[in-house]
């Protein structure tokens, strides 16, 4: 198609828009400030005693949410918090006491002692400097806190504060070297040798210094911990040992993505993230022995499997690949209660390895206990990223650890005897746990679940050591609880398909009815009739069933077109019962289902919620079956609703951008038309994080790159593609559509066109600018699949 030619029928898409146009939505509807569909309740807290919810809201139609509050016991209604109490209150600070009658927290420079019953705060101590993250030890009398990255301990009974550690950034001071000349020392020993009086008097001076370095307490160990930073310090419980995570960023090269709008006038230049490839942090676990003065760290050399070569080795058989340690990440340590034992989250960097480790705090040795291995990388819910360990921790009985594994290919809850290696699933079935916690009484979990199906959300209740799981929250959907410190209630956010987020509460009871406490939908947002998408599966090229939500129209407006969404992050789940996170193109769905398009919106592989087969169904190769899915989905469209296979459109932004960059490039005869938003062009030019856990290094994995990124198929593209990006993205830079561009250019392609949004980020802000995106998605659309 030449040039002119697209210009011509996006210009002849404003009469079939006109024409066509058969809905009380629009693009400048949807796509206006979000406020317009009402308030919605989120960030759920409850005060101490359980007597009131908490919540952001903006009831008054302020530029920004405040906060509201229901009181329980009134008539419960939303009242405003003032700004005076609001600066006052931190729902989330603090940790109880075994008996869960106190909490400890800070508040700025001052240790406070909070009581539970009386609702009554106590100024307990007060420091020059910030005190943050304090905690009751094992002995309850002693409380340990932290300030500027130094433990100390604070005995509340006899008012002795004591400094555990002396840790420094920064490399340690060379001592000066004061040697006397030859000629000096000559001088002085025959000075002594000769004056009786004066050798008397400087053999008193020493004998007096000596007796007062005697007298003078011991100094703390000084340790340096050069450019390293200091995180995650504690004290144990018996308040033996301190251990803390020594960070070093490295010094690898940050990406410059230039700002042409800075309010100065002049172009300033945004410093962000490095490449893949390019990480060179190093983390690792740090113990003070406070009797013997020491710092170590813990010894990961002897983990089983440490010098394990990942499979992908054998796709280079022309390369020598050594045999050597692993580079690894530590989490923090997880105490037992008594502070006798700790465990330790180790992740292997190339990430096909973690570890659970026991490690022996007196000499930093550590014994696996757990090892999952994944050819693929190792991930899912509960399973913990970087330095954290995620769901993990100790029960009560100071022996069993509790953590969550994907070792049946579903992310469960486990627990692990550490005396004899036992391990036991109180978990099972093909649905993930969330968000798993002990109860204040130490007899129960409370969990969230997908038991009930991928697409809906769940609170249960279950037996510390296991058993039958109590279903706590009916509504379908999703329902995200926060319970109340008392653990009598529960405060549900919750939402459907085509419902937004509400705030319910109701008894902790399986059987308790759960009652509304707020209604934020507008008038007119209630006024068009959502619809409530299907929810259905579709078959695979390689035989597997692809979950995908679909709206279809009516009979009379049907156009025989279809248009494919793509959801981005990779890693995410779109096919459900809840309320989207992609509400705008939710309801451009809705506006699309209206003109008579046929919509679907498909959890290709990669997507979260399926277990672990489905989230790496992509390594090596995205662009693979997540691609493939999208095609099957097209055929599905076709065989069964009566599609036009010259009449199939494909959208989605960030990797769903990179999608349908690939499905213009290599798919060209499923797909007429495409609008890539923020679109990953090259994925060696992404991020370490995100794109080494799926095609490792690109530096020794080069074909997983290759196979992956749509700048190296560019020359596929036959039909009518939209490219949409900000230009002061800090994620998915503008420079990867600047260089797909000029591949583009240089191939001599002219069906393509891009728009640019300079005052844009990765996720769009301004109204204008999703308006003017969403625009151009549907003149294309218009202009290419409704042309006779």
């Amino acid at each position: 198609m030449t040039r002119s030619f697209f210009f011509s029928i996006l210009f002849s898409a404003l009469f079939i828009n006109v024409y066509a146009q058969q809905s009380d939505l629009s693009v400048e509807k949807i796509m206006q400030d979000p406020q317009w569909m009402g308030t919605f309740p989120s960030n759920i807290k409850w005060d101490q005693n359980s007597s009131a919810i908490y919540f952001d809201y903006n009831k008054d139609g302020d530029p920004a949410d405040s906060l509201y509050r229901i009181r329980l016991k009134n008539s419960k209604s939303i009242e405003k918090v003032s700004w005076t109490e609001e600066k006052d209150t931190d729902f989330a600070r603090g940790t109880y006491n075994k008996a869960q009658t106190k909490k400890v927290y800070a508040k700025s420079n001052t240790l406070v002692l909070f009581d539970i019953k009386s609702g009554k705060e106590t100024e307990v101590l007060q420091m020059p400097k910030n005190i943050s993250n304090p905690v009751f030890l094992a002995n309850e009398d002693w409380i340990a806190f932290e300030i500027e990255h130094n433990a100390y301990v604070y005995s509340q009974e006899s008012g002795v504060l004591k400094k555990l550690t002396q840790i420094q950034t920064g490399e340690e001071p060379k001592k000066k070297e004061t040697k006397s000349s030859d000629k000096a020392s000559f001088l002085e020993e025959e000075n002594l040798k000769l004056l009786s009086v004066v050798k008397e008097r400087e053999d008193k001076k020493e004998t007096s210094k000596q007796l007062r370095d005697a007298r003078k307490d011991k100094e703390l160990f000084t340790y340096y911990a050069g450019d390293r930073q200091i995180m995650n310090l504690q004290v144990s419980p018996d308040a033996k040992y301190v251990t803390f995570t020594l960070y070093d960023r490295g010094k690898s090269d940050n990406t410059i993505v230039p700002n042409y709008i800075d309010a100065s006038s002049y172009t300033k230049d945004l410093n962000t993230r490095s490449k893949v490839g390019a990480d060179e942090t190093k983390v690792e676990l740090a113990v003070y022995n406070i009797e013997k003065d020491t710092v170590y760290t813990a010894n990961t050399s002897t983990l089983p499997g440490i010098k394990d070569l990942p499979d992908y080795v054998k796709d280079y058989p022309d390369k020598e690949w050594e045999e050597k340690e692993r580079e690894v990440i530590s989490s923090q340590a997880y105490f037992s209660d008594n502070g006798q034992h700790a465990i330790v989250n180790v992740r292997s960097k190339d990430n096909k390895d973690r570890w659970i480790a026991k490690m022996d705090l007196s000499t930093g040795e550590l014994t696996n206990l757990d090892r999952q291995r994944d050819e693929a990388w190792i991930a899912g819910p509960g399973i913990g990223w970087t330095m954290s360990g995620g769901t993990m921790g100790w029960l009560p009985d100071n022996k069993h650890i509790y953590f969550q594994s994907e070792a049946t290919g579903y992310s469960h809850l486990y627990l692990l005897d550490v005396n004899n290696g036992n391990k036991k699933a109180l978990t099972s079935g093909n649905y993930e746990i969330f968000d798993p916690f002990i109860s204040k009484d130490k007899k129960n979990w409370y969990l969230t679940t997908s038991k009930v199906g991928p697409d809906e959300r769940h609170f249960y209740k279950m037996p510390l050591m296991g058993g039958k799981m109590e279903q706590l929250t009916s509504r379908t959907g999703n329902n995200d609880v926060s319970l109340s410190p008392d653990e009598k209630h529960l405060a549900i956010l919750h939402s459907y398909s085509n419902q937004p987020w509400e705030l319910y509460y109701k008894k902790n009871a399986s059987k308790a009815e759960a009652v509304q406490l707020t209604s934020g939908q507008s008038e007119d947002f209630k006024s068009y009739n959502w619809r409530d998408p299907q929810l259905i599966t579709f078959k695979a090229e390689d035989g597997v069933q692809v979950p995908a939500r679909l709206y279809v129209p009516e009979s009379s407006v049907k156009n025989n077109a279809a248009v494919i969404f793509v959801h981005g992050a990779g890693y995410l789940q779109n096919v459900h019962k809840w309320w989207s996170s992609y509400f705008r193109e939710y309801m451009f769905h809705n506006l699309l289902t209206d003109l008579g398009y046929t919509v679907i919106d498909i959890d290709y592989r990669g997507s979260a919620g399926y277990g672990r087969d489905w989230r790496t169904g992509i390594y090596r190769h995205m662009g693979g079956k997540d691609l493939s899915d999208q095609v099957d989905g097209a055929e599905y469209l076709i065989e069964n609703y009566g599609i036009d296979k010259e009449k199939i459109g494909i959208y989605g932004g960030s990797y769903g951008g990179f999608i349908t960059l690939m499905a213009l490039f290599t798919e060209a005869e499923t797909f007429t038309s495409g609008a890539a938003l923020r679109s990953v062009t090259d994925w060696a030019h992404y991020n370490h994080g995100y794109t080494s856990n799926i095609l490792n290094e690109p530096f020794n994995d080069p074909i997983a790159y290759e196979r992956s990124s749509p700048i190296y198929f560019a020359e596929g593209l036959e039909g009518n593609l939209l490219i949409a990006h900000g230009m002061v993205d800090v994620n998915v830079h503008f420079q990867d559509v600047v260089r797909l561009s000029q591949r583009l250019i240089e191939l001599g392609k002219d069906n393509w066109e891009m728009a640019v949004y300079p005052a844009e980020d990765h996720g769009f802000v301004e109204p204008s600018s999703w308006t003017d995106e969403y625009k151009r998605i549907l003149k294309l659309f218009n202009a290419t699949l409704l042309k006779k």
